[in-house]
């Protein structure tokens, strides 16, 4: 079940960029597992298209943004959680200028526009409407989503970041309430240029809902059990809306004659015979996404050398507020040398879809644990660990060591006293690792 095939295959890449030499612009590198794939038989492999922002040079080149904070004001959020929530708030704001667009909805058993969306030109009376706020009702949360959607409506705009921020500490109780539900929502959002990031506070929310909501609408998503880390995490949320340098992003992957799409790895895609169709809302800068695709090959003879797919790419450049196109072509050669599969195995794309396979197996152990099965959990999860140490070792990849540890760890943390705190906390990196992004530098997030 989590052996690695030989996801062997080797890349000639030809990237014809859209204005050459523009510093401002996304980098396009398409590649494979391996340089070689051996000859004489059908094998599958996976095609890695990944996207690269640029470095945003100052503050004054960043794209405004149109920002609509949602905070959830229900009964469970009185005390520190309502006092650290408004702090955020108003940290974000600070963060924030005059070219940019805010507004603040805040919900209970109904939903209230505090600050209508506006061009920040009063800052201060932004932070005296957030200070007021306090706490009590249930918890309309689709409602208050819906109502920030309006007010970002109001300055929608491809020139600027829209971006919706949710708040909540608990289960929606009042109106749409099922992780479907809210995960058509998102879909419809990101149809229109609007992500959800959504932040669930403490023990109690629904993390399936909250993640869907992300997932669908192109957003992140975090698991806070403290209050006081919601300043700390608004700021690193505001540090990725304020950085974005590429929109309404389109991959099209269209796979040569005698090469059969078989799937995209934990994203949506569209697979219409030989043509794959990928998006992405947005790009931060300085931070790579990427698509896999698993393609099969159909046997070719010994030195013989195929293209297996082209990619082309369009996207919105919020600097310089045109439309670009990428393009590249990837191609396998065929060799009879095991020895040279292995020899030239690119570890960077096999990293990648060792971690995807295996989030896959995480999100089933977690599905397990939902049934009861704890021993079932356990045993994935554990064999999860070994297999991604394993690889770990054999691609040099302490980010999979890491993971190995992760997937053991959690595999102790299945009963019912902890699964509460564990369950958030895995479907947290399952969130994490299937959004397929990589920033220079980057560490994965530890586990408590």
């Amino acid at each position: 079940m989590f052996k690695l095939k030989p996801y062997a295959a080797a890349a000639m890449i030809v990237a014809l960029l859209a204005g050459p030499g523009l510093a401002s612009q996304v980098q396009l590198d398409v590649s494979m597992a391996n340089r070689m794939l051996l000859a004489g038989k059908k094998q599958t492999t996976f095609v890695k298209v990944g996207l690269r922002g640029f470095k945003i040079k100052n503050a004054k080149h960043r794209a405004p943004v149109n920002v609509a904070i949602v905070l959830d004001k229900s009964g469970s959020m009185s005390g520190q959680k309502i006092a650290e929530a408004k702090a955020a708030a108003i940290a974000a704001v600070e963060r924030l200028g005059r070219q940019d667009i805010v507004s603040v909805v805040a919900y209970d058993s109904t939903v209230r526009v505090v600050v209508p969306a506006t061009k920040l030109s009063d800052k201060q009376s932004v932070i005296n409407k957030i200070r007021q706020l306090d706490a009590g009702g249930s918890t309309a949360l689709f409602a208050g989503v819906s109502k920030g959607a309006e007010e970002a409506r109001k300055f929608i705009d491809k020139r600027r970041v829209n971006r919706i921020i949710l708040l909540s500490d608990g289960l929606a109780n009042v109106g749409p309430k099922s992780p479907s539900e809210l995960g058509r929502l998102g879909a419809t959002l990101m149809k229109e240029g609007i992500s959800v990031s959504t932040m669930g506070l403490g023990l109690d929310y629904n993390e399936d809902l909250m993640t869907k909501l992300a997932q669908q609408s192109g957003g992140n998503h975090a698991f806070i059990e403290g209050a006081e880390d919601l300043v700390r995490i608004f700021n690193y949320e505001f540090n990725s809306v304020l950085s974005v340098v590429a929109q309404e992003v389109a991959i099209n992957i269209r796979a040569a004659e005698g090469i059969r799409p078989v799937r995209v790895l934990n994203q949506d895609a569209e697979i219409n015979g030989q043509q794959v169709i990928a998006k992405m809302n947005q790009l931060y800068s300085d931070q790579e996404k990427y698509v896999l695709l698993e393609v099969e090959v159909p046997p070719n003879k010994n030195n013989k050398t195929i293209e297996v797919a082209e990619v082309r790419v369009s996207y919105s450049n919020m600097e310089t507020e045109t439309t670009d196109r990428l393009s590249s072509v990837v191609s396998v050669k065929f060799t009879n040398s095991a020895a040279d599969v292995e020899k030239n195995l690119n570890t960077e794309v096999s990293t990648a879809c060792v971690l995807q396979i295996s989030n896959l197996q995480n999100e089933l152990a977690t599905s397990l644990r939902d049934k009861g099965d704890i021993d079932g959990a356990r045993r994935l999860l554990i064999a999860n660990g070994k297999y991604l140490e394993d690889n770990g070792k054999k691609l040099n990849s302490a980010f999979l060591r890491k993971r190995g540890f992760d997937n053991r760890y959690q595999s102790g943390k299945l009963s019912d006293k902890d699964w509460a705190q564990s369950r958030k906390a895995m479907r947290e990196q399952q969130f994490f690792d299937a959004s397929q992004q990589i920033y220079s530098g980057a560490k994965p997030k530890p586990q408590k």
